[in-house]
């Protein structure tokens, strides 16, 4: 059976479309085809409402004040945190960390948790395939201590080695880091299998999982790892926002990263005593009004259902990879066994920044480049890629749209 016939019935695609204003929009003449949701996802009525709305009728700084609105951006702001909690099934909301994205949380453990204890010889962890958030603050760390960053191999699928990722933990090291899902490649790494082993040999481990929480539910509880960070822009949330979860011991044992108001107890010349986590780690005014988003964002997702979701695009990756495969000269990157809607590729003699800049002008909005992804383009030998990442508002007949336009632009270019 193709992939097109296999495609769900009763996921109602296009009142889904109507919740998302910007799909509606035309670039350069043409409807809008937008396959660029690895980047950053658009934004329902909902989440934007959310925004307005606190700007409009609660704005107050949070924890400050015991008037109305300041109690009320405190209970959107907090309230945020107990359905993130919820959403990633945390032990305790008190291990949920408010963020600016996934990029402050690694940081945050890269200086509070691994700096103090790294020593010359030690190491750290992570994977060719791994995103640059989840790279340079730990060879920032690392060159500050003595300690040294080694990288797990790849296969030509893009599938993690899992046998070799497991040689590299031998006891000089001190943290173990991976991508849940591959940015570039969208391949789905076995989590719960590192953990695991990480586990055995007393090693924590972080894991970014900006890539995942868009298309799969996860649970901190049944992963069992020890750090988990998300951004809330690729979850149909604000810009500016995200989450560090971390084990309630760990985020007890780790001093402050930022200094500041909020995040403290009593101030004194002769010393200063912090609050507890998670406000320990939350210096300064926060983005309340995108946390007021990232609500909104979760409860349009349990509108929707991650099992529906999940469904959806993974009938329309197949779909896409079916069509893609029949353009001349196309080649793919990253062939995983389980992998969510992300699609890498180059056409033989075409540069990527210039297939994407003609497909712009298609009204298709893909990403060129080498996607923050440096040693996996490395890895297979070329400067950059162009992606096309899909998400649950996407329909088939874009993806029809997409490959008439590269077929077009190809034929421009060659």
């Amino acid at each position: 059976m193709n992939a097109q016939a296999q495609l769900p019935t009763a996921f109602d695609v296009q009142r889904i479309r109507a919740d998302f204003p910007l799909l509606a929009r035309s670039v350069h003449g043409k409807p809008l085809v937008y396959f660029d949701n690895a980047n950053t996802s658009q934004k329902p009525h909902s989440v934007i409402e959310a925004v307005d709305q606190h700007y409009r009728l609660h704005n107050a700084n949070v924890s400050r004040a015991v008037h109305l609105l300041g109690e009320e951006a405190t209970a959107a702001y907090e309230g945020a945190r107990d359905k993130l909690a919820a959403f990633l099934n945390a032990g305790s909301r008190n291990e949920i960390v408010l963020t600016s994205g996934t990029t402050q949380a690694i940081n945050l453990v890269a200086y509070s948790y691994a700096l103090p204890q790294l020593q010359p010889g030690d190491a750290i962890v992570t994977t060719v395939m791994d995103h640059h958030a989840n790279i340079v603050p730990w060879q920032i760390v690392a060159a500050r201590s003595g300690a040294t960053v080694k990288p797990a191999p790849i296969d030509e699928r893009g599938e993690l080695i899992v046998e070799e990722y497991l040689k590299l933990l031998t006891p000089e090291v001190k943290l173990a880091c991976v991508g849940h899902v591959s940015n570039v490649l969208g391949t789905v790494n076995p989590v719960r299998e590192l953990a695991r082993e990480c586990r055995k040999r007393g090693i924590p481990l972080l894991v970014d999982g900006s890539q995942a929480v868009p298309h799969r539910p996860v649970d901190m509880q049944a992963l069992g790892c020890d750090f988990y960070a998300i951004t809330g822009h690729k979850m149909l949330a604000p810009t500016g926002t995200g989450v560090l979860w971390a084990r309630k011991e760990l985020l007890q044992a780790m001093p402050p990263f930022f200094g500041g108001g909020e995040m403290i107890r009593e101030v004194r010349f002769s010393g200063t005593t912090f609050a507890e986590p998670p406000h320990r780690f939350e210096a300064g005014t926060p983005n309340i009004a995108g946390f007021a988003g990232v609500s909104a964002a979760i409860d349009y997702y349990a509108s929707v259902g991650f099992e529906a979701i999940h469904a959806w695009e993974q009938q329309l990756l197949a779909y896409a990879t079916e069509r893609l495969r029949e353009i001349p000269g196309l080649r793919i990157f990253g062939e995983a066994r389980e992998k969510e809607p992300v699609i890498s590729f180059l056409i033989d003699g075409a540069q990527a920044t210039d297939l994407a800049t003609l497909l712009d002008l298609q009204g298709v909005a893909v990403r060129s480049g080498h996607h923050c992804a440096h040693p996996l383009m490395q890895f297979y030998g070329v400067p950059a890629t162009l992606r096309a990442s899909l998400a649950f508002y996407n329909t088939r007949e874009e993806i029809d749209a997409f490959i008439t336009a590269l077929l077009k632009v190809r034929k421009l270019l060659l």
